[in-house]
């Protein structure tokens, strides 16, 4: 669960994009991911993150890495405190089957944005 002390972070339209958490003296941004995407900072500084940041980078393409597997081609589709759920990539295919993968939150390194050398893996194999 979020700690008690971190802030949250809303939009102009109350939709959260994250929290401010406090660093000694300084801030920290922190994306609904649970991580950082900042460096200890002034308030201003942590809220400009997070607003530069927004919420557009949560539907993209990601990458979940397995143990002993090919990386999995995943699609982001709820976030929360408590838990992180991806699903496989349809590839807009509306018959497509899908697996969803429930993930721990703060959300592990496994699951990363996808790079362009990752391989194209259908599905959990």
């Amino acid at each position: 669960m979020v700690p008690e002390e971190w802030i949250p972070h809303r939009r102009d339209d109350g939709e959260l994009v994250g929290w401010i958490r406090p660093a000694g003296e300084d801030w920290v941004a922190v994306s609904l991911l649970g991580r950082d995407v900042s460096g200890a900072v002034g308030w201003l500084e942590a809220e400009e993150a997070l607003e530069e940041l927004g919420l557009r980078w949560l539907a993209g393409v990601w990458t979940l890495d397995r143990p002993g597997g090919d990386p999995l081609r995943v699609k982001i589709v709820d976030v929360r405190p408590g838990c992180v759920v991806v699903q496989t990539d349809d590839f807009g295919a509306v018959d497509a089957v899908v697996e969803r993968i429930v993930l721990g939150w703060p959300a592990p390194p496994a699951l990363r944005p996808r790079r362009p050398d990752d391989p194209v893996v259908f599905g959990a194999a």
